[in-house]
């Protein structure tokens, strides 16, 4: 499991460590070191994976037994936008076969496997230039 953030340009900015697939999200959020590098002006946009932690805006859930209010689902649709973009920069990646099939080298390598995931981040900001994904 990596983690990679992307800045409003779609391009990547940060890929973490590797992980193994057991690790939550959050936990690898906390210690990727990208909690140092935000604060009030520059927030993180996450899934619900990431709900509570401070500097991540994330959907708002369904309250129990309730429905979401207008602005409630107006804030979702806004930030889900925001993530499509995100999501369309990990199909990006997975579309180099090294991180869209089977891994076939030794899982024990982590700092190896981030290396190869930093290198193909940054083919992918490379391919940005040529093939941006908005306008």
């Amino acid at each position: 499991k990596v983690q990679i953030a992307c800045d409003f340009r779609h391009r990547i900015v940060h890929v973490s460590e590797c992980y193994h697939g057991s690790k939550h999200d959050i936990t690898v959020l906390r210690e990727s070191g990208l909690l140092e590098h935000v604060e009030e002006s520059v927030q993180i946009i996450g899934d619900k994976a990431y709900i509570g932690e401070e500097y991540v805006v994330t959907p708002r859930k369904k309250p129990h037994g309730r429905e979401l209010t207008q602005e409630d689902k107006d804030f979702n649709r806004d930030i889900n936008s925001a993530r499509a973009a995100i999501e369309n920069i990990n199909q990006r990646l997975k579309s180099y076969a090294i991180l869209g099939d089977v891994y076939r080298g030794s899982v024990h390598d982590s700092h190896k496997i981030t290396k190869i995931i930093q290198v193909i981040a940054a083919l992918c900001n490379l391919n940005l230039n040529k093939h941006p994904i908005r306008r």
